[in-house]
C-alpha cells in the first residue's frame, strides 16, 4: 500500500478491526519511510446488478431511485423510514443473490408493489399509479377494484 504522504510503498498494518456494520475492515497503517499513519478500508467488491428498463436501456441498480419512489409513496402514512430501509436492504440482497447479471425493471417494480400491498393499500396505489403509468381516473378505479376483490 502506497503512503499518501510520501508515496513510498513500504507500509505496515498497525491495527485492524471491523467497522460497525461488519461490511468492511478498517486498517491503520504506518509508513516505514516517513513514519506517518493513515487509514484504509477493505471491503468485498460487489458485482453490479444491471437493470433492463422497459425501453431496453440498461443501467446499474440504483438503490436511491427505488428509495425515492418508496419514500414518496409512503409519505404521511404509518410506514417508518426504518421499515423502508430494511426492505431496501432485503431487496438489494435478493437481487444480488439471484446470481443474474441483468434483471428486468418490471421484476423490481412487482417486488416493491407486493411489499407495499402487504404494508399499506394507499402506498401501494400511489406507487402503482407511477409504476404502471396511470393515464386517467379509470386506471385508478380499475386498480382499486382489483385491490378490493383481492381483499374480499
Amino acid at each position: 500500500m502506497k503512503c499518501p504522504y510520501c508515496a513510498e510503498d513500504n507500509t505496515k498494518v498497525v491495527d485492524s478491526r471491523d467497522t460497525k456494520d461488519k461490511n468492511e475492515i478498517r486498517r491503520r497503517r504506518e509508513c516505514l519511510a516517513c513514519g506517518r499513519r493513515f487509514t484504509t478500508y477493505e471491503h468485498v467488491e460487489k458485482l453490479p446488478v444491471m437493470i433492463v428498463k422497459k425501453d431496453g436501456r440498461r443501467e446499474e441498480f440504483n438503490r436511491a431511485k427505488v428509495a425515492s419512489g418508496l419514500y414518496r409513496a409512503c409519505e404521511k402514512l404509518d410506514i417508518s423510514v426504518n421499515d423502508i430501509d430494511a426492505y431496501l436492504d432485503e431487496l438489494e440482497r435478493d437481487l444480488r443473490e439471484t446470481g443474474e447479471k441483468e434483471i428486468p425493471s418490471q421484476k423490481i417494480g412487482e417486488k416493491v408493489m407486493n411489499w407495499l400491498h402487504g404494508k399499506n393499500d394507499i402506498a401501494y396505489v400511489r406507487f402503482a399509479s407511477v409504476y404502471r403509468e396511470f393515464k386517467d381516473v379509470n386506471d385508478f378505479v380499475s386498480e382499486l377494484k382489483g385491490l378490493l376483490t383481492k381483499e374480499a
